[in-house]
């Protein structure tokens, strides 16, 4: 019994040294070509290169999307009370990391969290 495998079909004739072998595996050859461009394989490759081409630009937009969101969505100001600068995250609660002061976002500036009905004021030293 014969078995044939892909080394002894190569069409250098280094299989069993049969001629009709090569000639077997051109013709093979030729009519899988033939049959891809008949039955109309351009969707694959325009779908192969339709990845390529997402696998490039899916992560430069990403990126450039992401730097773009962050500088949307952070504020940087002074705390209201110790005057220390840090970063905050738009329309949220949060304390100040120097002084612990429960402040909020308004406007791209911080204020301070007070309870309604709660008179805030600020004090002048007079000499």
């Amino acid at each position: 019994m014969r078995y044939y495998t892909f080394g002894n079909n190569l069409p250098n004739g280094s299989g069993n040294g049969d001629r009709w072998s090569d000639v077997r595996f051109w013709l093979t050859t030729l009519l899988v070509f033939w049959t891809f461009s008949a039955i109309g394989l351009g969707w694959l490759v325009n779908s192969f290169f339709i990845l390529i081409g997402l696998i490039t630009f899916v992560p430069v937009i990403a990126f450039f999307g992401l730097q773009w969101w962050i500088k949307r969505s952070i504020v940087t100001a002074d705390c209201p009370v110790c005057d220390a600068t840090f970063n905050a995250s738009r329309a949220s609660q949060f304390q100040c990391p120097n002084c612990g002061e429960p402040l909020q976002e308004q406007q791209n500036k911080f204020v301070r969290l007070t309870p309604p009905g709660t008179i805030d004021i600020d004090v002048q030293v007079v000499d």
